[in-house]
């Protein structure tokens, strides 16, 4: 049954922790603001709209949601995803509204039907390598800023012709490359000095994120500057104008066509914000010793993101950075959420017409950092270091990140995970035979065992599922039983799942040993391949008396159908 996170919180909810909830609330937004006009701009939307994402979509994942201390809100993961719809055309802002309605949708449908677990089953390979390339593609869009180019469009780079800055990651640095006389050195020292004084923050205190200082100090000293000595770099203002308030909601295009053309990116935000929620919700138990609802949270993800395009927002997410801010400085349960976007919708309508003087030199160096801790290099480093599967499905997944589409990316990368995965199931599945008069094998606890095979009796023992990449193993295996056999053992202590390709191959066995005048005994079944047997009827053709969970009682059939 659906019930948020807030309900059980507000059961023993005091007025202290009301206290530490507000504290952190309003650290919280105020660190939250740089962040969602950052990703926004990255995404090629106007800074509002990161905002409003932080406001809706922040306080309905705090007041929905299933965790105690989450705090939503846009991402660098959709960053590739949403600059891709909105300098599509035929889609723009609205395509991508009604692309994250249908996320929304299918979230809470996730959740609704208990399925919040299944995102732990995507390859831990495949996440860290999405999550490398999308760290490369921000960090590839701030080069412009971060260096004060100014590309003069139309522009031809290699026959190709450029009316705008492409989406592409080739066709972005092509651009950049062939702009490097217009960098502004003033933009690039205050990039270059922010960056470090980024990095060296979290050196003198953890409590308040780099990103907060770097943003204020850069927008005074520019400001100092400008007046000064006439120094001049493109500011937020330059390019936006931020709102005093929320826009007035509505529907974005549900049209047949439109939902057809968008469905593939909805699933792909779908996706995403269930990963990085879950993955957000797994850190903060870490943090706190408590256990979120999965399926409670994807419910919450899904409200958010059916409200936020309605009110023009992004897709939305928990935030990990964020939540641990929130962590760190005495949040507990949701209230503190629910105050961050609070506060963000006061700074945005009193003071939002400051934030148009933030040098976009100083927000390119804070989304460079954050694609740096994106990035994951010690992840990378001991994936690396392990198997080749692995590490094939890690760069695939990374270049088609970078150089196709996220969307694909995943896709890809699932099929090249499950073809490694099943190739290694069937090189270590084995079937073994014994038709010796003495048959020894090794116990689980190290032991010895020793089985005396009366003549006539084979012994096959399945190690490993027996599933369609096993078959052919199987099948030859037990097309060896020579004319001498009259009671065929399959020992089966050692495989715990059999698919239908398995039970074909077991029937089919059947079949070439009633043929041959030979009796089959199934010894040491598990659960789920009996129960499969039962299902489908494979047991009343085996016989169940010629069905044991042991061998020793196989043996004592077998002696008595040779006897006979």
């Amino acid at each position: 049954m659906y019930k948020p996170e807030l309900l059980n919180s507000l059961k023993s909810y005091s007025g202290k922790q009301f206290f530490t909830d507000f504290i952190a609330g309003i650290i919280v937004g105020i660190v939250a603001l740089p962040l969602s006009i950052a990703f926004a701009i990255a995404s090629g939307c106007s800074p509002e709209t990161g905002l409003y994402t932080a406001i809706i979509a922040g306080f309905c994942i705090a007041a929905f949601g299933g965790t105690r201390v989450q705090i939503g809100g846009p991402t660098g993961a959709f960053t590739v995803i949403i600059y891709a719809i909105v300098n599509n055309p035929e889609l723009g802002i609205t395509g991508l509204a009604t692309a994250t309605v249908l996320a929304g949708i299918m979230l809470i449908l996730l959740g609704a039907f208990k399925m919040g677990g299944l995102v732990k089953f995507i390859p831990y390979t495949i996440v860290v390598g999405f999550t490398a390339g999308i760290a490369v593609t921000i960090a590839s869009g701030q080069i412009g800023d971060f260096f004060g180019m100014s590309p003069h469009f139309p522009l031809t780079v290699f026959g190709t012709e450029y009316t705008k800055m492409p989406g592409t990651f080739a066709g972005k640095i092509s651009v950049y490359a062939s702009s490097i006389s217009t960098i502004n050195p003033y933009s690039m020292i205050m990039a270059i000095v922010s960056l470090v004084a980024l990095f060296l923050w979290p050196k003198v205190t953890k409590k308040i994120p780099g990103s907060l200082i770097v943003i204020i100090l850069a927008t005074v000293i520019h400001v100092i500057l400008n007046k000064t000595c006439g120094f001049q770099t493109v500011l937020i203002g330059d390019r936006y104008k931020i709102p005093s308030g929320l826009p007035t909601p509505a529907l974005p295009s549900l049209s047949l066509q439109t939902i057809q053309t968008v469905f593939p990116t909805a699933v792909s935000i779908a996706v995403l914000a269930a990963i990085e929620s879950l993955l957000s919700a797994v850190v903060a138990d870490g943090m706190i010793g408590t256990k979120h609802d999965s399926n409670n949270e994807l419910i919450g993800q899904g409200i958010a993101n059916v409200l936020s395009p309605l009110f023009g927002g992004l897709p939305a997410t928990g935030a990990i950075a964020r939540t641990a801010t929130n962590i760190n400085n005495g949040g507990r349960t949701p209230v503190a959420g629910m105050i961050h976007a609070v506060v963000l919708l006061l700074i945005m309508v009193c003071f939002g017409k400051y934030v148009e003087y933030i040098p976009m030199a100083a927000l390119a160096a804070v989304l460079i950092q954050v694609a740096w801790n994106m990035a994951g290099i010690p992840a990378i480093r001991a994936l690396i270091k392990g198997q080749k599967s692995d590490i094939t499905v890690l760069t695939v997944t990374f270049l088609i990140t970078v150089f196709v589409d996220l969307t694909y990316a995943i896709g890809v990368g699932l099929i090249f995970a499950a073809f490694f995965f099943i190739k290694k199931m069937i090189d270590l599945s084995e079937v073994q035979s014994g038709n010796r008069t003495v048959v020894t094998g090794i116990l689980g606890d190290g032991s010895t065992e020793q089985i005396e095979l009366p003549k006539g009796v084979l012994v096959y023992e399945v190690d490993g599922s027996l599933f369609f990449g096993t078959v052919r193993k199987f099948e030859y295996a037990t097309e060896r039983a020579g004319s001498d056999c009259k009671v065929l053992i399959l020992r089966m202590r050692n495989t715990i799942y059999i698919d239908a390709g398995g039970l074909r191959a077991l029937e089919q066995c059947k079949q070439a040993c009633d043929r041959k005048g030979i009796t089959i005994i199934l010894s040491g079944i598990h659960t789920q391949p009996y129960m499969l047997c039962e299902k489908t009827g494979m047991a009343d053709k085996i016989g169940r008396e010629n069905i044991f969970d042991n061998i020793n009682a196989a043996l004592a059939r077998a002696k008595a159908i040779v006897g006979a």
